[in-house]
């Protein structure tokens, strides 16, 4: 793009070499970044996980799961997991009115992962979304909706760490 402008003021011909310096920067700057993108990729799939086949998870996401999460027998159960990664909701409930608010504990790295592959499931076609539009439906706001979808994604990660443990472990017969 910066090759087909022709300018013409002295402030224009400024303008684009200080354009064509930033973008040799970016460029210069996205390698090593292009570079660990490829080596988590490969060290992900050589550790056999099958999360990255969850819609919306890919190999970086993949990668911050495993190493937070750690050794899957840390966690007696999903819903164990789910209180480690902050997804499992608190009961906030006074009287009649039963409510749960959002759980600000867990490891928190683990927990920014959950919402990155909830949007992405929530964005496009899947069956996350179709289960996000259903809690609406459900006369949930948006925010207990996407809440709901993460704690869902807690255990979808959950059931994989579990199989992919059992996979290495279990010799095959």
């Amino acid at each position: 793009m910066l090759g087909r402008l022709r300018p013409v003021a002295r402030v224009d011909v400024e303008r684009k070499r200080i354009a064509r310096e930033v973008l040799a920067e970016v460029r210069r700057l996205d390698q090593p970044i292009t570079a660990a993108t490829k080596a988590i990729g490969e060290a992900v799939t050589a550790s056999g996980t099958t999360l990255t086949k969850v819609f919306g998870l890919g190999p970086v996401l993949a990668a911050k799961i495993l190493g937070h999460a750690g050794d899957r027998t840390r966690f007696p159960g999903r819903d164990h997991f789910a209180g480690s990664t902050g997804t499992a909701p608190i009961e906030a409930s006074s009287g009649d009115v039963r409510r749960h608010r959002l759980n600000r504990g867990g490891n928190r790295q683990l927990n920014t992962a959950l919402p990155l592959i909830a949007v992405c499931q929530i964005r496009d076609p899947s069956p996350g979304q179709a289960s996000y539009q259903r809690k609406l439906g459900q006369a949930k706001t948006p925010e207990e909706a996407r809440r709901a979808r993460k704690r869902r994604l807690s255990n979808v990660v959950y059931q994989h760490l579990v199989a992919d443990h059992h996979r290495r472990h279990i010799p095959p017969s």
